[in-house]
């Protein structure tokens, strides 16, 4: 059954990547300027209408689009993503160099979180004080407001010039992933703490937790043997669906601490016009995403095995 359902949703995720690639070939060739210029200019050779034209046949702008739309997608399917624009080099080398980085950074980023959130979603679960949990709602959905890079430039000022605790920006110096990820986690750890702690009061209102409390067990013994396991399903999809778009999410931090990940290359290549390099970067994300959601929807059924039947 497993093994069939994993086939159906490989299989759908071809026409899907298809789909999103032809979209994405689509959009990007209705960008006004032209791209054989910004890559005389970032060459610095004066644009003249024959340097264009000849940067437009080296680049081979200047044939068809369908045909151009085929020629790239028989090349991604050999794993070649062409040549960047203004780089020179192989697309898929700049986000392979580029792309440990970012998972670096999110997988920091999930974990600060993840602990968070289920630390906070337990204490205002067991608290018997109402305006505890009342405050730390409070406190992390004002966080959530907030902007992110807003709140990356108040760290930078506030950590690292001020207190001179971390490095401003790079990946070099120990400790530098601290004040992106926290920067980042902030936004995450509202969202988690929300589902979390929502599923856990669904789950509290159930009538076995009322058995349990009726057979003497304690309140920590309840949440950890029982809600939590009938909480988890619920939650785990969104949390799971949250990890691309964290990877995705990464491009401005990426940016104002210098970090050197492929959001920071994703804004370079949008300013450069870079298509290539654009074209690869969408389909890494939509990848990310489908694989993603594969693998969630199997752990999900793996969990509870009524899914299997549907």
């Amino acid at each position: 059954m497993m093994k069939r359902y994993l086939m159906q949703r490989l299989l759908m995720m071809i026409p899907l990547m298809l789909m999103i690639s032809f979209i994405a070939f689509f959009m990007l060739n209705l960008v006004p300027s032209d791209p054989a210029e910004v890559a005389l200019r970032v060459s610095n050779i004066v644009p003249t209408d024959e340097a264009i034209a000849l940067m437009r046949h080296e680049l081979g702008l200047d044939k068809p689009f369908l045909l151009r739309y085929l020629s790239w997608l028989w090349q991604v399917l050999h794993l070649d993503f062409g040549q960047s624009f203004v780089l020179r080099t192989p697309v898929l080398g700049e986000l392979a160099a580029a792309l440990p980085a970012t998972l670096y950074l999110a997988f920091v980023t999930f974990v600060i979180s993840l602990v968070c959130a289920f630390s906070l979603a337990l204490i205002c679960l067991m608290t018997k004080t109402p305006w505890i949990d009342q405050l730390v709602r409070g406190v992390i959905f004002l966080l959530m407001a907030l902007p992110n890079y807003w709140l990356a430039l108040l760290f930078i000022w506030f950590f690292a010039v001020q207190l001179d605790l971390f490095p401003v920006s790079g990946l070099q110096e120990s400790g530098a992933v601290f004040l992106p990820a926290i920067t980042l986690s902030l936004s995450y750890i509202g969202l988690y703490l929300r589902l979390i702690r929502g599923a856990m009061l669904t789950q509290m209102q159930q009538p076995y937790v009322f058995y349990a409390k009726a057979r003497g067990l304690s309140s920590w013994q309840i949440i950890r043997r029982h809600v939590l396991r009938n909480a988890l399903p619920t939650t785990l999809v969104s949390i799971g669906m949250s990890i691309p778009a964290l990877i995705a999410g990464t491009v401005v931090i990426e940016n104002i601490f210098a970090w050197p990940g492929i959001g920071r290359l994703c804004i370079s290549a949008i300013m450069g016009r870079d298509l290539p390099m654009i074209q690869a970067y969408i389909l890494l994300i939509a990848l990310l995403f489908l694989v993603f959601n594969c693998l969630i929807d199997l752990l999900q059924m793996k969990l509870d095995p009524r899914l299997r039947h549907h």
